[in-house]
């Protein structure tokens, strides 16, 4: 793989469509009632941090594809919870509580840190791991 992955590119952006549609639609709807200052600015530098590195791959901070059939076992596996993802935002649409805030930040969080494993991808399991905490910490306190 090159310094540009097509596939993590296509994940983000599957990813982001509901978010954007839910955003726009049901406008005041991601109302963060959570004040946790260090959790929010800890979560966005995850947030942003997966992003890149799931498109972008910087030389000498990750292996690649370090198994047999790795490329095709990364591609089933994301492409599996993104479709779970997005199913998830369809069951959830018009509900709040738990197990929507559960279901749509330990997805994507499942999708990065997968993704940086898979890669072999240190930075990309790093910010994984700051966004998987801060996310689902956020998200289950709001719904609460």
């Amino acid at each position: 793989m090159s310094w540009f992955n097509w596939y993590g590119l296509i994940f983000i952006a599957v990813i982001m469509v509901p978010n954007i549609v839910y955003a726009v639609k049901m406008k005041g709807a991601f109302a963060n009632s959570y004040q946790n200052k260090a959790a929010e600015i800890f979560e966005q530098i995850g947030r942003y941090g997966c992003f890149v590195l799931m498109i972008f791959n910087i030389p000498y901070t990750y292996f690649g594809f370090y198994f047999p059939h790795a490329e095709l076992v990364y591609l089933i596996v994301n492409a599996v919870l993104v479709i779970a993802y997005c199913l998830a935002w369809v069951l959830f649409w018009k509900k709040s509580g738990t197990a929507k805030a559960l279901a749509l930040s330990v997805l994507p969080s499942v999708v990065f840190l997968f993704s940086g494993i898979t890669l072999a991808s240190i930075p990309l399991i790093t910010f994984a791991v700051v966004f998987s905490v801060c996310h689902i910490l956020i998200s289950v306190k709001n719904a609460k």
